[in-house]
């Protein structure tokens, strides 16, 4: 554990409020024009209050031009991996590659088997984020047809693309032992959050990533590590963070009409970490 080097990346976490959503647009608007690199939308579609979170983000590809859009976290039981492989990377050519995908195994179980989705218990919930991780990418890979045998998921000889421009990091939702042994073995990066992983809890989650990564024969410094924080955490804190747990992507949640933190993040905190950070690196 401790800091593995990253280039630090700042950006913010949002509820799709749809009775917001004219404020919601200035907010993006406003994270792009400052600087901020990073949007991530959380993903509730069995939520009437908010607007749907893939619709939203192809939307908002088309009015920002440097935010990396991330679904945080797709909903896989409601939204099929083979499907949702393809949106990924339609959305990733249509945005100029700026795209990236979080996945979760699920939670609020009693609101998506209303949706029609499929309850499922953690054992097999995990193994279905397992199965669809390997669907997603036998899909953006356009070199065979894939077929892929799994206890949830199937492929027979699905067509594959379209091929994204970029390689979509998968970054996965998770905090228990086993799913974090899953992160390491398998996922791009992890997305956690403060309100799930407070602080003082990193250091035994970002460990239990690392020997994940090691027992799969991975470097754990190839896989990023995305936090949620909130605005009353301070720099001090943000840069121990990062320099103590590997944390490279700071996301302030923020709501719609949150434009004054979202400015000040951008304009001082973000740098003030930064140049915390590259300090402590060259000393």
């Amino acid at each position: 554990m401790g800091d593995y080097g990253h280039e630090l990346r700042f950006g913010i976490f949002v509820p799709p409020e749809a009775a917001r959503g004219r404020e919601l647009l200035r907010l993006v608007r406003l994270a792009d024009e400052q600087g901020l690199e990073i949007l991530a939308v959380q993903d509730h579609p069995y939520q009437p209050a908010f607007l749907d979170t893939w619709t939203l983000l192809s939307y908002l590809a088309g009015v920002t031009r440097n935010l990396t859009l991330m679904p945080a976290v797709a909903n896989l039981p409601l939204r099929p991996p083979a499907v949702l492989s393809r949106a990924a990377a339609s959305l990733d050519l249509l945005s100029g590659g700026r795209v990236e995908l979080g996945l979760g195994a699920g939670a609020f179980w009693d609101a998506i088997d209303a949706m029609g989705g499929q309850r499922r218990p953690p054992g097999e919930a995990l193994q279905a984020l397992r199965e669809a991780i390997a669907v997603i990418r036998a899909l953006w890979n356009t070199e065979e047809r894939p077929y892929l045998h799994g206890e949830i998921y199937t492929l027979r000889g699905a067509k594959p693309g379209p091929r994204p421009p970029h390689p979509i990091g998968i970054w996965l939702g998770v905090y228990g032992p086993r799913a974090l042994a899953m992160t390491g073995e398998l996922a791009d990066g992890w997305l956690g959050g403060f309100a799930y992983a407070p602080p003082d809890s990193l250091a035994a989650r970002m460990a239990a990533i690392d020997a994940g990564a090691r027992a799969a024969g991975r470097v754990p410094a190839l896989i990023r590590r995305a936090y949620v924080i909130e605005p009353a955490m301070p720099q001090a804190q943000l840069t121990e963070i990062a320099l103590a747990h590997g944390i490279s992507e700071f996301l302030l949640q923020v709501a719609p009409g949150d434009e004054w933190e979202t400015q000040r993040f951008a304009a001082e905190t973000a740098p003030a970490v930064r140049a915390a950070v590259a300090a402590a690196r060259v000393a």
